[in-house]
């Protein structure tokens, strides 16, 4: 398990391009065969890659979170973004399809990952898990891809029309603190969350998906007075501190796992920038 100690706005200012990416940009959480894990100290959110082939890969404890199981004190968010798979929970299967979320409560024991058909056209699954500590349980919940809560945002002429389907948040599927979802943007459109905001009250991690090799987002970051930017790949996820904004403009178009944890779940507890207030 990969550790980022937590960052405050004032050391942005003197950071090169390979000191932001290294802070704030995980590029390599999914390797096949492999489980990947980062934990970040904001809000104490722990991400976590894992790419089966053959066989089931089992979800490790690490030493850096203190448990004797990984959700002794947990919960997670789970998204596949790879091709169609499983996660067994204490026993009980749940299939995945390319974009669907299973969420998992505190107290779950074993929890494994199987690929349906690594080697065929789809690929191998991808699943990608969001934790957070949790004081509470609830039980795991399936949330099919497309579904939960829909939202059309954006419009055509400033070019970031999209759906955002919100999973785990106050109204869906209940958890302790994480609240988690899927935008997918229109074809023909390329911004996300413009104008942006931030949340000085949770942290906020986006994984961006289904982007083409030779595509990237550039991804805006920082506080709104002293903006900073990452270009960021298929795959790979940016972690957004309380105090910066998260927003972002494709090469085409894509898709992205949000997720956050801290104060609420309230999804709308935002603090919006207006676009000629950006610096």
């Amino acid at each position: 398990m990969e550790q980022r100690y937590a960052t405050s706005p004032e050391q942005v200012p003197g950071m090169d391009t390979a000191e932001l990416r290294r802070r704030y940009l995980v590029e390599d959480l999914f390797a096949e065969g492999e489980v990947h894990a980062v934990y970040t100290h904001h809000d104490r959110v722990v991400l976590v890659g894992v790419v089966p082939l053959d066989g089931a890969l089992d979800l490790p404890t690490y030493p850096e979170i203190a448990s004797t199981t990984f959700f002794e004190h947990r919960e997670a968010g789970i998204v596949n973004v790879g091709g169609p798979g499983t996660i067994t929970v204490d026993g009980e299967t749940h299939d995945l399809a390319h974009g669907s979320c299973l969420y998992v409560g505190r107290g779950a024991d074993g929890v494994s990952f199987r690929s349906a058909d690594p080697a065929g056209e789809a690929g191998p699954a991808r699943f990608y898990l969001f934790s957070a500590p949790a004081h509470t349980a609830h039980p795991a919940t399936l949330v099919e891809a497309g579904g939960g809560t829909v939202r059309e945002l954006g419009d055509q002429l400033t070019s970031n029309r999209r759906t955002l389907n919100q999973y785990v948040h106050e109204n869906g599927v209940k958890s302790c603190q994480v609240v988690m979802g899927v935008t997918t943007l229109h074809p023909g459109n390329m911004w996300n969350t413009m104008p942006a905001h931030t949340h000085d009250r949770r942290t906020e991690v986006y994984l961006y998906f289904d982007l083409p090799a030779e595509a990237r987002v550039v991804h805006l970051l920082g506080q709104p007075a002293e903006t900073r930017h990452l270009l960021v790949a298929d795959g790979q996820a940016v972690v957004s501190p309380s105090w910066s904004i998260h927003s972002g403009v494709g090469t085409g178009a894509y898709s992205f796992v949000w997720a956050m944890a801290g104060e609420n779940q309230a999804f709308d507890d935002m603090d919006g920038v207006p676009v000629a207030e950006l610096r």
